[in-house]
């Protein structure tokens, strides 16, 4: 019997030769001490990527502190890390602490490509409607004007960018506006989602409305709770055997909740297209709009570059050696060789 963290969940090997080999530009030394997220921490990653790293860099220790994400930021401005590796991207509220702190924001590296259909293994999110339902594709705009609501700006990183204006005559809350017709046509749009303290809704934002807080004045959240028998109520099994019975609601989640009598959209980030099915492929090569990330984030020294030794061990996990762990651990996927260079040039 093996935990979760320990299953291998997809076993295709997919083409690494475009990412670079790793060849130390400088050797180093020290403790490298790294504080956030559990699922490294749960599956073997984390340790495989500091014994292969040690190989070439034989005089650099790890300190590791990987119980969740919610600890890396503040583990990065209280001096107890020197890295912060997050499942998700940084919050406002972390990045508020941060800025306070060192007047200056954190360098964000992503380091892999979040799982197809892995619960809590930054999972990319789908759109799903009943399958009764004939709407058969969604762009960022339309799910802007489904799930979100009038705003008066956005937030981008800290500063209040009020050019994303949004009127209320841009809201979408019949069926008809999204094209359906005959009996479909005056149906509303009933509204399924995560509550936000759950971070999945920050992502939607984050992607398709433009960054904005303001959602759905009519959306029914949901959360996991502990039901009267003491079993725990997963909130996206709830919410979407409640769209399975619902042919005019629609939901954000992972495909791992995808239930019978519902089905998940094509996606696109243009209203012309091209509308992308989420899949294993299309997740890992990121032409699937809702494909999620995990990130390094460092602290940058006064110079604005990371740690020697902290830069060398992140230039190994966005190499050939160290993406090849992530594929062999099965959940996580590995980068696109156009990401690892995008990635590695924020280093210099």
């Amino acid at each position: 019997m093996t935990s979760k963290g320990a299953q291998i969940h997809y076993t295709k090997k997919f083409d690494l030769s475009g990412l670079p080999t790793y060849k130390p530009q400088h050797m180093v030394s020290g403790t490298i001490r790294q504080s956030g997220n559990n699922y490294l921490g749960d599956s073997p990653v984390a340790k495989r990527w500091e014994k292969a790293f040690q190989k070439y860099q034989p005089d650099v220790t790890f300190q590791d502190n990987l119980v969740s994400s919610a600890v890396g930021i503040p583990s990065l401005y209280t001096g107890t890390a020197d890295v912060a590796p997050m499942g998700r991207e940084i919050l406002w509220d972390e990045l508020q602490g941060y800025q306070r702190q060192f007047n200056s924001q954190p360098l964000e590296v992503t380091v892999t490509t979040g799982s197809y259909d892995v619960t809590g293994w930054t999972n990319a999110l789908a759109v799903f409607v009943n399958k009764a339902n004939p709407l058969s594709k969604l762009s960022f705009s339309q799910i802007d004007g489904v799930f979100g609501a009038a705003r008066t700006g956005v937030w981008d990183g800290q500063k209040w960018d009020p050019t994303k204006v949004r009127g209320a005559d841009k809201n979408i809350r019949t069926w008809g506006q999204l094209g359906l017709t005959g009996d479909w046509a005056d149906k509303p749009i009933h509204v399924y989602g995560y509550t936000p303290e759950y971070h999945f809704g920050n992502f939607v934002a984050k992607e398709a409305m433009q960054g904005s807080s303001s959602w759905n004045e009519n959306i029914k959240q949901f959360a996991n709770f502990t039901r009267p028998d003491g079993s725990l109520a997963i909130a996206g099994d709830v919410f979407m055997d409640e769209l399975a019975k619902d042919p005019y609601g629609i939901a954000y989640s992972g495909i791992d909740f995808l239930k019978p009598g519902t089905k998940a959209l094509p996606l696109s980030r243009e209203d012309g297209g091209p509308f992308v099915s989420m899949s294993l492929d299309t997740v890992q090569d990121r032409s699937y709009p809702l494909t999620r990330s995990t990130y390094y984030y460092l602290i940058k020294g006064q110079d604005g570059k990371p740690d020697p030794k902290v830069k060398e061990f992140l230039r190994f996990i966005l190499s050939r050696e160290g993406q090849q762990i992530i594929m062999e651990d099965g959940k996580y996927l590995p980068l696109t060789p156009k990401v690892a260079r995008k990635q590695l040039a924020k280093l210099n």
